[in-house]
């Protein structure tokens, strides 16, 4: 899968994770399954049980924005970014609609909204 493709499918984050430490993380040339795992789990600093949980999209894990962020810094693949920018984006283009006079209303409603897009994110809804 080229990076291209990686950045326009709806993969959810494990499925990110996974791809990233089977093609960059600890790519096919280092050897067998066991030495890419080793070689995975020192490159990240994680526990052996959470790389190998995360090498096999076990689906009752959850990767949180820094595991992302630490993937995407090391392998230099994207994707918790441009999401979280296109969420961002979304809030201030919401934040400036609904400037106006009645800052009581609009705080909470601008919290509310932020709240829900850090829940869908965290969910891959």
């Amino acid at each position: 899968m080229s990076e291209i493709e990686l950045e326009k499918s709806k993969m959810s984050s494990v499925e990110f994770v996974q791809y990233a430490l089977r093609s960059h993380v600890a790519p096919p040339s280092i050897g067998s399954a066991k030495t890419r795992l080793r070689h995975a789990t020192r490159r990240l600093g994680w526990t052996p049980n959470r790389t190998k949980d995360a090498w096999y999209a076990d689906p009752r894990i959850s990767i949180n924005a820094d595991e992302i962020r630490q993937i995407e810094a090391l392998t230099g693949l994207r994707y918790g970014r441009e999401e979280l920018r296109s969420v961002e984006d979304l809030i201030s283009q919401a934040d400036a609609l609904l400037m106006g006079t009645d800052e009581d209303f609009h705080r909470p409603f601008l919290t509310a909204l932020r709240a829900v897009a850090r829940l869908a994110n965290r969910a891959r809804t």
